[in-house]
């Protein structure tokens, strides 16, 4: 019996093996058929240009702006320049057929590769020789994809759209909010309530109807990302979640996209170019992947949003445009020149070391700190990392058909974070219960929140002693301050204490510090332990509730004109 289980079992896995190497054949067919289309047009194209510029343009460029113009924009400007004469000083070509479609009527009225519009548009980063018309030919044909329209989504779609990207791709799921304005640069108060990807179109399209823009209005899902990633050249990591950030890198590194990736959070931010350049699997010569700087998601209760943390516009803007200039960089970059093949080897017959090879490296900015900006130097690709390396499990396969779980991994059940609540009934009170009470001075309220939240509201008659992560992580520093300062006793005084913070998680965090240090800890769990007198609290005597909800529930419950922020 058990032979015949194992025998199953093996048959089962060399079916997975198969499906799994079957989807890669497949992958790199359809990679190599584009490739081979994309070869054979470019190679219709040259000759093309070749017929039309007849000495005209200097021969040089002609690679060079094959490279970065589409088919049709190639076909337009030859057959404009049969139509026109070529350049000037070019001989004259033969005569145009006598039916033209509407857009070679337009490319006729032309003489070089852009419109007069485009040159007053994108003259000024054109002057500068790390763009110039070739870097600018290679922004027009560029497909760049934007996931997030949030604080960093908003100044790269805009920077992008501005330097002329011919195709933007825009993600999101999420409707604008009035606390997004102070730091989403592309969306205004008439447009809250609308999706951002709308939103941020009314604005993109204003700023350059020449970009063709891609709008998806909806969350990045495991199961569409690949076929989203396949159809552009560069992914901006605009999120702000580690989900969907190890979602999107797993999925450049499937789909041979180099990344820019960002994060914001208070003061603080990082800027990180992964997968570049790119390469498959298992090749060490392609840059890290964001697993392989992070291994391991933080902690899920560690993860704050800019809602809890808080965020400086500027801030989060600084790291958006840093991400439309790596996108840019990335796009203009000057081919390598090419050498004969004898040139290609050293004398030992082994390829000559690079000599400009990419360097990954992660920008760190903090906006209070002197120097802001510094760098530091990443670690290639782990050798046992999940996406990037030989040994590596996630797949097309595990991608399309759900199998590689990223809330579970990263140890949440959203994106989203919900409330914690950990603390049983009887040690909690909801806000419009704690309004009713006697305020004769029989009661003590804490106010956990930081002094500056502090100091924006707060409750006449409470006391503020900042949480802060409990001081050294186990609460014990926070419980000896409030000691220290009165409102805790260690010996019964008729007063019961109740603790309140933003949203009702920190003061529970209190709660069980104060239970650690009074009642003799949690060996068989929280629920029904500890109760005095209908309360929960400790052995000592200390009576301590918190306040469910924190300061949204008062807002909700008790006093509508609380500040909400």
């Amino acid at each position: 019996m058990d032979m015949d289980m194992d025998m199953l079992t093996s048959t089962d896995d060399h079916i997975r093996r198969l499906r799994d190497q079957v989807t890669a054949t497949e992958s790199q067919l359809r990679t190599l058929r584009a490739q081979l289309q994309q070869a054979e047009q470019a190679g219709e194209s040259a000759r093309q240009l070749q017929e039309a510029y007849q000495g005209g343009f200097p021969a040089e460029w002609i690679e060079e702006t094959l490279g970065a113009l589409d088919d049709e924009a190639v076909a337009d400007i030859a057959t404009k320049l049969r139509q026109d004469g070529g350049f000037e000083g070019a001989p004259s070509p033969p005569t145009p057929p006598p039916t033209l479609d509407a857009r070679e009527a337009v490319a006729k009225q032309r003489r070089w590769p852009l419109r007069d519009e485009e040159y007053k548009r994108y003259g000024r980063q054109m002057i500068m020789p790390e763009i110039g018309l070739h870097g600018q030919l290679r922004l027009q044909n560029a497909k760049v994809l934007i996931v997030g329209l949030g604080g960093l989504g908003c100044p790269a779609a805009a920077y992008l759209a501005g330097a002329g990207v011919g195709t933007l791709g825009l993600v999101d799921g999420d409707t604008v909010e009035v606390s997004n304005l102070h730091r989403q640069i592309l969306h205004k108060k008439k447009t809250v309530g609308k999706l951002k990807v709308d939103s941020a179109l009314e604005y993109l399209q204003a700023l350059n109807p020449n970009v063709k823009y891609a709008p998806y209005r909806a969350h990045l899902s495991p199961e569409k990302a690949g076929s989203i990633f396949e159809r552009y050249d560069i992914v901006l990591d605009c999120t702000d979640h580690p989900t969907s950030r190890y979602l999107i890198s797993d999925t450049c590194i499937l789909t041979g996209k180099p990344l820019v990736s960002a994060s914001a959070l208070k003061t603080e931010g990082q800027l990180l170019v992964l997968n570049n350049p790119p390469r498959s699997p298992g090749d060490t010569t392609g840059g890290p992947c964001y697993r392989c700087v992070f291994p391991r998601p933080p902690p899920a209760e560690t993860i704050q949003s800019c809602s809890e943390g808080g965020i400086l516009g500027p801030v989060v803007g600084v790291m958006g445009v840093l991400q439309a200039l790596e996108a840019i960089k990335l796009i203009t970059a000057k081919p390598e020149p090419s050498m004969p093949d004898w040139m290609d080897m050293t004398l030992d017959g082994s390829p000559p070391a690079s000599a400009e090879e990419v360097k990954p490296t992660m920008l760190l900015f903090s906006a209070y700190s002197r120097p802001q900006f510094r760098s530091v130097r990443l670690r290639s690709r782990r050798n046992d990392c999940a996406a990037c390396s030989l040994q590596a499990t996630i797949t097309h396969h595990s991608l399309a058909s759900g199998l590689t779980d990223y809330t579970a991994f990263c140890g949440t059940t959203t994106t989203t974070t919900s409330p914690l609540s950990f603390l049983p009934s009887s040690a909690r009170i909801t806000a419009r219960d704690f309004a009713r009470l006697p305020t004769d001075g029989s009661n003590i309220l804490i106010d956990v929140r930081d002094s500056t939240q502090y100091s924006i509201c707060a409750l006449r008659g409470s006391t503020n002693i900042p949480w802060n992560g409990g001081g050294n992580g186990s609460g014990e520093a926070w419980v000896q301050q409030a000691i220290d300062m009165g409102v805790l006793s260690e010996y019964e005084d008729g007063r019961e204490r109740f603790v309140i913070c933003r949203r009702g998680e920190d003061s529970q965090m209190v709660v069980r510090a104060v239970r650690e240090r009074f009642g003799g800890g949690y060996a068989d769990g929280l629920e029904g332990d500890g109760e005095v007198d209908g309360r929960w609290g400790g052995s000592m005597g200390v009576r301590v509730r918190d306040i469910r909800g924190g300061f949204g529930a008062w807002r909700e419950e008790v006093d509508r004109t609380w500040p909400k922020y």
